[in-house]
């Protein structure tokens, strides 16, 4: 297998199927309900088995037996894919499930799915159940002055002991999602509607859910205990992304994951409409779709991923409204609604794009902002000589950036989740003269050393690189070297710690004689190291100066994913490191930390963390209606002030409330992306950087 080229698989490919690329143009037929007798496992089932059970027994690069232990996670994990708010099984039937525990490592060497799809059957009869009776619970009346907390975060609590317990926990759900359409002003009537839709909903689209979904939901139960990167795709998921590639990534330009009953923002894809349009980010949850400038907004609270991308996805030129809870709402709201015109997310869009920073009264500081690292391999396949790539792009800025007169250029890699192996090769040969950048370690335990393709340097001068929690995979192989050599300081955040290679495997590759059209299995081949030895696995790139912020980043990233593979290290490449003044870095340091004593902005970004890290953090919510619309002001009113705060410490009037933003003077308001003129983060690590220079360096390093 080449490592090199399999590295460069999308994003969306890598993170598929709990992310779903918004990139297909035509909504699919209504899928027809399975009936229960069709549940059970086939021999295409058997023998997909018997090749992903080969395949990660000789070839994934982490070797786990397959023994009780390995059971007992597997039946946890399926367990917690089928029923994570533990709101369907009881302990009854968990107690009953505890027969398979240990068993599940027989049934799998003998390609036995007869209890995958047991446990299946007795979770679709359970959903059928909860339907019913919530549905029931819609003709009756509810009281909100009673104070009441309802536990919508239960993927730590006990199971519930019988079905009396599982209908006080359902009744309290339902009496929440009334009180919340309430609140959003909503009359008795639409509210009854919707929610009977949204629980009908969740019957059918589970009802839908046929033996192939069965199969791929529990062997990746046993692919996550292994490994948190290794996925099985069935035939369906895998043509729903063959599909979306060959649109050319035509939609919204979102990356999407299933997170309990809501559709949340797993990525903005660069140069997308999403991006493009601003009001669109990660960790905003999708509660509502709608299409065109004024179709109804169709609710989709507890829909499947699948089901929602559906909806939002459409042909180019059209118009979606998304309803959402921004990012760090939490479920009390409010939400609000923004639309987004589809279209094809174009390469230019992605590009590498730089400006200047004016620091005091003489700085100037070239920053060249990097959102992917990206190759143009349809036109490098057609021989096209001048064909868009990252070093390429940036190649270009530089030489521009030279004729500034700059003291320094800041590479900022903020939300660069990764990309092509090859150009992070070639752009850290930008800043190098010679040598390694990354080592890769095989499943066998071969290390290969991927070097700079092309010696000699495109810019010498003064280098800081930004980082953050969101800087994955190519990025952080990118910063690593930077900061191994020595070239220039890393300024930002701990950075995401993914250090592995995937794979994307055929299984009818591997399978003889088949006439069916089996599913593919992504696995774990390689780890990268850095040239000094250590991995970027788990911990990230820990930068030079930590920006405060890092405080808020402790559940994110490769560190929070189960079974992830440890750091570990191996022994350095032999390099020369550059000249970077790594004495001064603690001079700047203090500097940094005197600023920060007395800036305005800082602590308001600390506090909006904050308080989105209290709506994660939060796992019940009150049913009493006084109580929960002032915990909804409170938010509001939290909210409104930091943004008030921000703009007046940049000098800017407070956004109008969003009661009257409608009847405001449009003449008197700035323009909708005014407040994020000011980017806090850049412009403190241009100045770290200009502390990094001395006079005499100043003088002599103009560019």
């Amino acid at each position: 297998m080449n490592i090199t080229s399999n590295f460069r698989s999308p994003l969306a490919y890598r993170l598929f199927p709990l992310l779903l690329l918004l990139s297909l143009a035509a909504v699919q037929a209504e899928i027809p309900t399975v009936p229960v007798s069709a549940l059970v496992a086939d021999s295409r089932h058997e023998q997909e088995t018997e090749l992903v059970l080969d395949i990660l027994s000789n070839h994934h690069y982490r070797k786990r037996t397959l023994d009780d232990r390995l059971s007992s996670e597997i039946l946890d994990n399926y367990l917690e894919r089928l029923d994570p708010q533990r709101s369907f099984f009881t302990q009854a039937d968990i107690d009953e499930f505890g027969a398979y525990r240990h068993a599940l490592d027989e049934a799998l060497e003998a390609a036995d799915l007869q209890a995958a799809y047991a446990i299946f059957r007795r979770y679709r009869q359970g959903i059928e159940r909860r339907v019913e009776y919530a549905i029931g619970l819609l003709d009756k009346k509810f009281d909100f002055s009673i104070d009441e907390e309802f536990a919508f975060d239960r993927r730590e609590a006990p199971w519930a002991k019988d079905e009396s317990e599982l209908n006080e926990l359902w009744r309290k759900r339902v009496k929440n999602d009334y009180l919340n359409l309430k609140l959003a002003e909503k009359d008795e009537a639409e509210i009854k509607d919707t929610l009977m839709k949204r629980y009908r909903r969740l019957r059918t689209t589970t009802q839908q859910l046929n033996a192939d979904d069965v199969f791929q939901s529990f062997i990746n139960a046993y692919t996550a205990a292994i490994e948190p990167h290794t996925n099985y795709f069935s035939p369906r998921t895998s043509e729903n992304f063959d599909i979306g590639m060959r649109l050319s990534l035509e939609g919204i330009g979102a990356v999407l994951r299933g997170n309990s009953d809501y559709t949340q923002v797993q990525k903005v894809v660069p140069g997308g409409p999403a991006e493009l349009g601003g009001e669109l980010h990660r960790e905003d949850k999708i509660i509502g779709v709608g299409q065109d400038e004024d179709g109804p907004i169709v609710d989709v609270i507890g829909w499947r991923l699948d089901d929602v991308v559906d909806l939002i996805r459409g042909p180019k030129g059209s118009v979606v409204r998304l309803e959402i809870l921004p990012k760090g709402i939490g479920a009390e709201g409010p939400g609000k609604i923004i639309a987004i015109t589809r279209d094809k997310i174009k390469l230019e869009e992605q590009a590498a794009k730089s400006e200047i920073i004016e620091v005091g009264q003489s700085g100037r500081i070239g920053v060249i902002d990097v959102p992917t690292f990206y190759s143009d391999f349809a036109a490098q396949a057609r021989g096209e000589k001048d064909y868009k790539s990252t070093s390429r792009d940036v190649r270009k800025l530089l030489a521009a950036l030279k004729q500034e007169g700059l003291d320094g250029i800041i590479i900022d890699l903020r939300g660069n989740g990764g990309g092509s192996l090859d150009e992070a090769l070639e752009f850290t040969g930008l800043f190098i003269e010679a040598g390694p950048v990354v080592q890769t370690r095989d499943a066998q335990g071969s290390i290969k050393i991927n070097r700079d393709p092309d010696p000699g340097l495109a810019y010498a001068g003064p280098l800081a690189v930004l980082v953050d929690r969101n800087s994955a995979s190519a990025a952080e192989i990118f910063a690593g070297a930077i900061q191994d050599y020595r070239r220039g300081i890393i300024i930002g955040e701990p950075t995401f710690g993914k250090g592995t290679v995937q794979s994307v495997i055929d299984l009818n590759r591997f399978a003889r004689n088949s006439a069916d059209k089996l599913g593919r299995l992504k696995t774990t081949i390689a780890q990268f190291f850095r040239i000094s030895g250590g991995s970027n696995q788990h911990k990230g790139v820990i930068p030079d100066i930590v920006f405060p912020t890092a405080q808020f980043i402790t559940e994110h990233g490769e560190r929070s994913l189960d079974n992830a593979l440890p750091w570990t290290a191996v022994r350095p490449a032999k390099y020369i490191p550059a000249r970077a003044p790594i004495g001064r870095f603690d001079h700047a340091r203090r500097l940094h930390h005197t600023r920060l004593e007395t800036d305005k902005l800082f602590p308001l970004i600390l506090e909006e963390l904050a308080l989105g890290r209290q709506a994660r953090e939060k796992k019940s919510i009150t049913l009493l209606e006084e109580k929960r619309q002032v915990e909804r002001e409170k938010l509001r009113a939290n909210k409104k002030r930091i943004s008030d705060e921000f703009r007046s410490a940049q000098g800017l009037p407070p956004r109008p409330d969003e009661e009257d933003a409608d009847t405001a003077n449009d003449e008197d308001q700035p323009p909708d992306d005014e407040e994020d003129q000011l980017d806090v983060l850049l412009e403190e690590s241009a100045q770290i950087l200009l502390d990094l220079i001395t006079p005499e360096q100043k003088t002599a390093a103009k560019i």
